[in-house]
């Protein structure tokens, strides 16, 4: 199996996808084509199981706007007019939405829910069909089934994650097997952990460094075990259940090879870059292209972190993925008298500026041939128009040019050493020139040839290697946590830089736990797990950052089912702290 096979399942799913099959829960997967005529080749087979991967592509867009808008690192400010949305994106920031809101936590329990009922009609069909009847040993076979089990176990996790009390649904033809309503969140968790370990066995395994290009698209061995690794870490969280021993034995399983060959590249971007299929860092991700799909380059992910007109520093104008906008910026470090704020929570970017040199800090340029430095946009963005002339990015539909701050306000065209005499700084006060902007993936020009070619990342090597430094902090072992954390961030800062970045006893800088959940937030900015790292630290409900005070209880940490949900389902009880 080849990752442009998988590449070849998502053109067709993709065709699916529009004509909504995301959204309706009466959804069959084959409705037009009967198991006894569908599976005539080996190929039929493959494309059956991978179905579903195409869907689970799709479905990272509502987990990642409520893992990142809830927290405390991205924001979306309205801008001149622009992104007020009836108060949606407020609602996420300052913790107040219900169970009227629909919208992403609905997106997140359908698709979720979806994608499990995909997975279980192929493992069903599955159990029917003969691996010498299509050419598969029973290795391969088991396999192939395994994928789908441990896409349902991940689809599983994100539900125990938002939701906790959830329905468990194992069969797609056999109702009598699934729950009526809620289960409790052990048996959940218990179900997860019991598939993934079977999986582990079932899977391939990654054979050496430099192979991942084979394997991109499918689950193997270390996939398996690194959402372990996320049960295990937050089992506390989900369960009541300290299995921080057993996270700590899988993390340093994966660590040491034993289930396939990983390492940790030499520069901050290249799990993310046009040809991050072939990166040894990367564990799981979904195979993306222009000609294909590429759910990360939506609004709802990655395409819509850089300004409206951010198509002229880019010269990506001619992208088929369109314009972008403005939907998430970094949570500001400065209030509006030039003064640096004090919260202990967000401020992402003084977050990054404590150590100096960072090579994540530079601004984002295109250096051609599919090369790019840099991840954040701030200050003037300039770029040379048609004519040669020098040109600055302005704002949408308002004559300023654009100076990116890294406040929230209204600045319109003031200089970079004013600010305006409004001090309100809050997330319904805000212009185009309000906050940070970044490109996590690169947005390479029309020019260059492998232009929005990046796969999506799910899974890479050091999520493992900080899971298991974590737990060794929670243990006491914090010089061996240190030398962990290290083997990551050393790639981020200058050779001379060192010995004042990296962690005792290995450099100067000190490791605590506060620094822990700090260095979660610089190594995986906005990568749809800062709501659940805060929530783990025990500072998601009692914290407070820009523009946001504490929760006056813990009910926000999940979310509620929301009402089409339970008017469609009667056995259904809501989260505790909502409106039923």
């Amino acid at each position: 199996m080849n990752i442009r096979f998988i590449r070849n399942i998502a053109v067709g799913a993709a065709a699916t996808l529009t004509l909504g099959s995301c959204t309706n829960l009466d959804e069959t997967l084959y409705d037009q084509v009967g198991t006894q005529n569908y599976y005539n080749t080996k190929s039929d087979v493959e494309r059956a199981v991978y179905r579903p991967f195409e869907h689970a592509f799709w479905s990272i867009q509502s987990r990642h706007v409520l893992n990142e808008l809830t927290a405390d690192q991205l924001i979306t400010p309205t801008r001149d007019g622009w992104w007020d949305d009836g108060g949606r994106w407020r609602k996420l920031h300052y913790h107040q939405w219900n169970v009227e809101d629909g919208g992403d936590a609905q997106t997140e329990w359908n698709g979720c829910f979806q994608g499990i009922g995909q997975c279980n009609y192929v493992i069903e069909d599955m159990a029917t069909l003969s691996p010498e009847k299509f050419g598969f040993s029973q290795a391969e076979f088991d396999n192939l089934t395994a994928q789908c089990r441990a896409l349902r176990a991940w689809f599983y996790i994100r539900l125990l994650d938002a939701f906790r009390n959830v329905p468990l649904a194992v069969s797609f033809n056999d109702m009598s097997q699934n729950s009526t309503g809620q289960v409790e969140p052990k048996v959940v968790f218990d179900f997860i952990e019991s598939e993934l370990k079977d999986c582990v066995n079932l899977l391939k395994k990654k054979e050496g460094l430099g192979s991942q290009q084979l394997i991109q698209g499918q689950w193997t061995k270390a996939g398996a075990a690194a959402l372990l690794v996320r049960l295990y870490l937050n089992a506390e969280v989900y369960v009541g259940e300290n299995r921080y021993a057993d996270c700590e034995k899988v993390a340093q399983d994966i660590v040491d090879g034993v289930y396939g060959q990983y390492a940790v590249a030499d520069r901050w971007d290249a799990a993310f870059d046009w040809n991050n299929d072939t990166c040894d860092e990367v564990i799981f991700g979904f195979p993306a292209d222009q000609g294909y799909t590429y759910w990360q380059y939506q609004g709802d992910t990655y395409w819509w972190t850089v300004p409206a007109r951010a198509r002229y520093y880019f010269n990506d104008s001619k992208c088929k993925a369109g314009d972008h906008n403005t939907k998430y910026a970094a949570s500001p470090s400065y209030d509006l008298n030039g003064e640096l704020y004090t919260y202990e929570l967000g401020m992402p970017i003084q977050n990054f500026r404590k150590y100096e040199g960072d090579e994540r800090m530079k601004l984002y340029r295109n250096l051609g041939n599919s090369t790019r430095e840099g991840m954040f946009l701030f200050g003037y963005l300039e770029y040379t128009d048609e004519n040669g002339a020098t040109k600055r990015v302005r704002a949408p539909e308002q004559p300023y040019d654009l100076y990116i701050r890294d406040a929230v306000g209204k600045f319109q065209g003031m200089a970079p050493d004013q600010w305006p005499a409004d001090k309100n700084s809050s997330l319904p006060n805000g212009d185009h020139n309000s906050g940070w902007h970044f490109a996590k993936y690169p947005f390479y020009s029309d020019e260059d040839t492998h232009q929005m070619e990046s796969d999506f990342t799910e899974i890479r090597l050091p999520e493992i290697i900080y899971a298991l430094a974590e737990c060794k902090i929670r243990s006491g072992k914090k010089s061996e946590a240190a030398k962990l954390l290290n083997s990551v961030r050393r790639r981020n800062y200058p050779a001379e830089k060192l010995n004042e970045v990296l962690y005792q006893p290995e450099g100067q800088a000190e490791l605590d736990e506060k620094e822990m959940l700090d260095e979660w937030g610089r190594e995986f900015f906005a990568e749809s797990r800062r709501r659940i790292d805060l929530i783990r630290f025990g500072k998601f409900s009692s914290g407070s950052w820009w523009d946001k005070t504490p929760d006056t209880d813990k009910h926000y940490e999940i979310f509620p089912i929301m009402r089409p949900i339970l008017d469609a389902n009667p056995n259904l009880k809501q989260n505790p702290g909502y409106n039923s």
